[in-house]
């Protein structure tokens, strides 16, 4: 389904970012992705998708701009194009943090991992895209772009303003970006998912008290599984989407229309 393209996923070396790359390898695409510290995890997963010609883990934090294009310029000297990028990485502080005793380089930090090496990856992304060959039997394609939310960008969270502000905000630019990019056949959209299974969420859903409340306002009655999510992205970037630009996919249980 993804024969001959090149996607470039972020925050790849584990939870949804893996089992993400996982899944466009398995479509068929060449796959490039990026981890910080988990060196080991991330080669053993790109080995297990394929090795060397097929998917690689690239080495690159993302908290600048200047980040997210240096990651976009390795993928495309790798695989010589891109044609999908999956922005997926973040960060979650999982202390409750009042806003009036927020540090600000706890803002500042959250604001420069979720949104503004998310600037640099889109903007260098968009450029390559533009600048490549179109397939002929895709006239009306020219990328894919997927951003990944959550329900707390569509209905806030309490005491975690910090990362609901830039969720929000990915929603406002896969709107701002669909308007400007699907006239040129690059089609961006969103999946916002709610409480999924992961490495990040494990000390919540665990919680004792904590776990059985979120469990509790899921109308599926549990948390999402990675697959279930990277499902849904993978579909995005098929032909099978190529009439979606600017949607916002909740992936959630049905948890965003009732907290």
């Amino acid at each position: 389904m993804l024969d001959g393209k090149v996607a470039l996923i972020t925050g790849g070396s584990r939870g949804i970012g893996a089992e993400t790359v996982r899944l466009f390898s398995q479509a068929g695409a060449r796959v490039a992705f990026n981890y910080r510290q988990a060196r080991q995890r991330a080669e053993a997963l790109a080995a297990e998708c394929g090795g060397p010609g097929r998917c690689v883990a690239l080495e690159q934090d993302l908290s600048t701009p200047a980040d997210g294009r240096a990651l976009v310029a390795e993928a495309v000297r790798t695989f010589g194009r891109l044609d999908i990028l999956v922005v997926n990485h973040g960060i979650w502080p999982a202390e409750d943090a009042p806003i009036a005793e927020m540090a600000e380089e706890q803002w500042r930090r959250t604001m420069g991992v979720n949104l503004d090496s998310v600037f640099g990856l889109v903007q260098a992304a968009v450029g390559q895209m533009e600048r490549q060959d179109r397939p002929a039997e895709e006239a009306d394609a020219t990328g894919h772009i997927v951003l990944i939310s959550s329900t707390a960008g569509q209905r806030g969270e309490a005491n975690h303003a910090d990362y609901a502000v830039t969720k929000g905000a990915i929603i406002s630019l896969t709107k701002s970006l669909s308007s400007e990019l699907a006239p040129k056949g690059i089609r961006v959209n969103c999946v916002a998912p709610g409480w999924v299974t992961t490495e990040m969420s494990a000390a919540a859903l665990g919680h004792p008290e904590q776990g059985p409340k979120i469990a509790a306002g899921i109308p599926v009655g549990r948390p999402g599984h990675v697959r279930e999510i990277a499902g849904p992205v993978l579909f995005l970037c098929t032909p099978l989407a190529g009439f979606i630009s600017g949607e916002v996919l909740n992936v959630n249980g049905g948890a965003v229309l009732v907290g």
